[in-house]
């Protein structure tokens, strides 16, 4: 069995050291902040000041993608989140009566919990596992190298094997570096140290920006509403509610980049008056919840993709990422902790066979390719229709029109909220569930009937908007 390092303490890392360590390998993370996650929620959540970690406040889906590895692979993880609060949800309760269940349905339930609720059960897994070692406080500097055995030309980078890690205490070393510091972990800058070749990056910016508000329902109330849709959009901006853990729940607002009205959606007044303009941000609201935070702004945004591996094979060997290290995806749609899980699993069920060698390193590659980069992807072509339908203010026609048509009769229709439901949750792909002939022929008849059919037409319109978002 190997001896996993990995440098980084969020998702990526603790599920990466805690599933290396329950698949019988050794594990030591390495994690710069002083401070773990504990049991106290909103402590933790709402006072512990992350700057690395900026996401940290902001709402997370826990997909069934992610939930499924909980489950099956971390089951006392699973229970942990649940019994901190965590809420499960089935797609299929949007209806009132939920339809027969398929094999597959059970695929389809989000696990409903701030992250912390995730970092708190993920670390405490791992103090309690012999196999591992947790180094809080005692950030990676650098990486220590040899060349890559068989290699008669390491120049140019070509052939430089990592074999472990430096902190301010010492050298540390191991079968395997695991990458899951995420895009500001500055894993280029030490490649760069030690003469590899540069990672090939591939990056697309939303044009989106994301505000954001936490809530608590009152005493004695344990849900809120289950309709309106918990996310609605117009041609300028959207609104989206995010149930979380112990009643705790967060109105987001997005809008683009450039929009003149940005700055004043983080005062607190301007931003319920927006929300409230939207059904589900109204619907939430009207219930008497408490606020719980100040407006948290985030921008800047982008999908990422970053490879070890260019067209003359491998920039280094002996290291592979791990979480946003491979992919940074906007939270849109919900995707970076499946994809974070995904890769975690798979390094824990790989790293006895010989992870130090240019074989494993290409094969990684390879799974990501496979596996992530469709949905890497998706989120690309998803984002990139937000952004311009929000730059333009522009309506959807042809081909964007009968896209919107299929999340909307999916609200109407089971069996096309079921195939959502399977993309929503990483299940299929899109380009197998949206091109079945039933439901192609179903969100066809349903906009048959409905000829005036004008999507994102939820919300106010502009000038309401600029009176709402008036000083």
């Amino acid at each position: 069995m190997a001896h996993v390092l990995v440098i980084g303490g969020g998702i990526g890392g603790l599920a990466t050291a805690l599933l290396a360590a329950r698949r019988g390998h050794t594990a030591e993370l390495f994690e710069r902040d002083t401070r773990a996650p504990g049991s106290a929620l909103d402590r933790d959540f709402f006072g512990w000041r992350r700057p690395t970690v900026p996401q940290a406040v902001q709402p997370h889906a826990l997909l069934g993608a992610a939930r499924n590895v909980l489950r099956d692979e971390l089951p006392d993880v699973y229970e942990e989140m649940l019994r901190l609060g965590a809420r499960e949800r089935h797609e299929l309760d949007w209806f009132e009566v939920r339809p027969p269940e398929l094999p597959g349905d059970e695929d389809l339930v989000m696990l409903q919990a701030r992250r912390i609720v995730l970092e708190s059960a993920l670390a405490t897994a791992l103090r309690a596992e012999p196999g591992a070692v947790l180094r809080h406080g005692e950030p990676v500097s650098g990486l220590t190298t040899a060349p890559q055995a068989g290699d008669d030309d390491p120049g140019a980078g070509a052939g430089i094997r990592v074999t472990g890690v430096t902190t301010g205490a010492g050298a540390y070393e191991g079968d395997l570096v695991v990458d899951a510091g995420g895009r500001r972990g500055g894993i280029e800058r030490r490649l760069g140290a030690v003469g590899c070749r540069p990672p090939v990056v591939e990056r697309h910016r939303t044009g989106l920006a994301y505000f954001c508000r936490w809530y608590r329902l009152p005493a004695g109330m344990d849900e809120g509403p289950r309709r309106p849709w918990a996310v609605t959009g117009g041609a300028f901006a959207g609104c989206a509610v995010f149930p979380a853990d112990n009643r705790v729940f967060a109105v987001t607002l997005f809008v683009h980049t450039a929009d003149t009205t940005r700055s004043a959606l983080r005062d607190p007044a301007v931003f319920e008056r927006a929300a409230r303009s939207f059904p589900p941000g109204e619907a939430w609201l009207a219930l008497g919840a408490e606020p719980l935070s100040g407006v948290l702004a985030t921008a800047s945004l982008d999908n990422r993709w970053s490879a070890l591996v260019d067209e003359r094979g491998p920039v280094v060997t002996g290291l592979v990422p791990v979480g946003d290290s491979i992919t940074h995806t906007n939270p849109t749609l919900g995707q970076g902790t499946s994809l974070a899980l995904w890769a975690a699993r798979r390094v824990a069920r790989t790293a006895h066979m010989e992870p130090g060698s240019e074989q494993y390193a290409v094969a990684h590659h390879e799974w990501a390719v496979r596996t992530l980069k469709p949905w890497f992807d998706f989120q690309v072509v998803a984002d990139a229709a937000i952004g311009e339908r929000f730059a333009t203010r522009a309506g959807r026609t042809g081909t964007a029109r009968e896209v919107a048509a299929l999340f909307d009769c999916a609200l109407e229709d089971p069996d096309v909220m079921r195939a959502r439901a399977r993309v929503r949750h990483l299940a299929e792909p899109p380009e197998r569930a949206y091109a079945d002939p039933g439901i192609r022929a179903r969100v066809a008849r349903w906009l048959a009937a409905r000829p005036d059919y004008a999507p994102n037409e939820v919300g106010p319109d502009r000038e309401e908007w600029e009176k709402l978002t008036a000083g």
